[in-house]
């Protein structure tokens, strides 16, 4: 912002003149001059918005899960209804460190508009347990290489805790991208998927806290609770479920795993159970 002192018989002359050259600088904003006392404040101009680099190719993802309209397991709707009902009074909330998340951009490093509203959602696994991961989230860390944190964890039973609101940036994965989409924050950096997506960890068994290729698995009650999430978010969010995803596809590195052992098939029975596959 610049301000200019003005004596008053000029003011008028020059509010005209800003304004006329505010339309004539095509593609650097309106100037709109302001009166304050004896003063004109006069807003500089954005600069140019600049293409963004896209990421490289990667496969396309072809998602396990598929439109499904009905289901004839009476016991499990009923139960995912009743969890569905319990859920938001049972879901556990923190306040992690601000260091471990940002607010979601409206804009790029290269001034491109940005829409605010999560798309995506990633699948991870937190490889040793839950409350390790939230002492993580819980630390200030000024590294940025050690910022991390998810939106939702399900532990082991099926407890659900939200360690961020999902209007967060969560830093859940770093250079990634989905579908040729990605957001760079920093013009000396790669991009990533944070500022669109939400993220959501179930925790490891204990037979998986190595670098193994498999474990034994998540439970049947952590199924059942990320289902419940799962369609809280596509609701709410419009998200479909072909824009549900894992930590391992977005990677672009290439040194993600997660989750490991999933199981699409129970989720498939879930979501279409609570109707939300439709």
């Amino acid at each position: 912002m610049v301000r200019l002192s003005c004596p008053p018989e000029l003011r008028r002359p020059l509010l005209w003149w800003g304004l006329a050259a505010g339309f004539l600088v095509g593609g650097s904003g309106l100037w709109l001059w302001h009166q304050q006392g004896g003063e004109l404040l006069l807003p500089l101009p954005m600069p140019h918005a600049r293409p963004a680099p896209s990421p490289p190719a990667q496969l396309a993802w072809q998602s396990p899960l598929h439109r499904q309209c009905s289901v004839a397991d009476g016991q499990l709707r009923q139960r995912l209804q009743q969890l569905r009902r319990d859920y938001p009074g049972s879901l556990q909330r923190l306040q992690i460190d601000p260091s471990n998340y940002a607010e979601r951009l409206s804009h790029d490093a290269f001034g491109n508009p940005l829409s605010t509203r999560p798309s995506l959602v990633v699948l991870h696994e937190t490889v040793f347990g839950l409350q390790s991961a939230l002492n993580t989230f819980l630390s200030a860390n000024s590294r940025d290489e050690d910022q991390v944190s998810y939106h939702l964890l399900i532990g082991e039973k099926g407890n659900a805790v939200q360690a961020l609101d999902p209007s967060k940036r969560a830093y859940g994965a770093g250079y990634s991208a989905f579908a040729g989409e990605w957001v760079v924050t920093n013009p000396e950096l790669d991009g990533s998927v944070n500022n669109f997506a939400l993220h959501v960890s179930l925790e490891t068994p204990l037979d998986g806290e190595d670098n193994a290729e498999s474990h034994s698995g998540y439970s049947s009650a952590q199924y059942d609770t990320l289902a419940v999430a799962l369609a809280d978010w596509m609701q709410r969010f419009k998200i479909p479920p072909e824009r549900i995803t894992t930590h391992r596809h977005v990677d672009l590195g290439h040194e993600r795993a997660d989750p490991r052992s999933f199981d699409w098939d129970a989720l498939q029975q879930r979501l279409a159970a609570l109707g939300v596959l439709c």
